[in-house]
């Protein structure tokens, strides 16, 4: 279970990377913080939700979730770190509904790239 629940930590560590990097990006470029502006941070932002997206447009599964699956199989009930994060993590939305919303964050963060470029 330790595993399990290390995998899924990290899996809200990468999202709460992804989602949180946005905003913190427009506050950083707001108060002229450079480190927005850092090359490496925004392309590894770039690719990691263009990562995403691609799993969600050719139908693959999270890696992160599919070995915390296969971990978590043999096991009868969650862990507190499992309900809690999976409550956080995890939707019953169509995955078109997903998609299209990995799609335009994705938009939003290649528009952001042009509006607060690295350098």
């Amino acid at each position: 279970m330790a595993l399990a629940d290390t995998i899924l930590v990290l899996h809200f560590l990468f999202v709460l990377f992804v989602i949180g990097s946005l905003p913190l990006i427009w506050i950083g470029s707001a108060c002229g913080l450079n480190y927005v502006r850092n090359r490496h941070f925004r392309l590894i932002h770039l690719g990691s939700i263009l990562f995403v997206v691609g799993e969600s447009l050719f139908g693959f599964v999270c890696p992160l979730t599919a070995w915390e699956d296969e971990l978590r199989q043999s096991e009868g009930r969650g862990s507190f770190i499992q309900r809690g994060l999976h409550f956080i993590l995890f939707y019953d939305f169509p995955e078109g509904v997903l998609t299209i919303a990995y799609v335009l964050f994705a938009l939003l963060v290649v528009v952001t790239l042009r509006w607060v470029p690295p350098r």
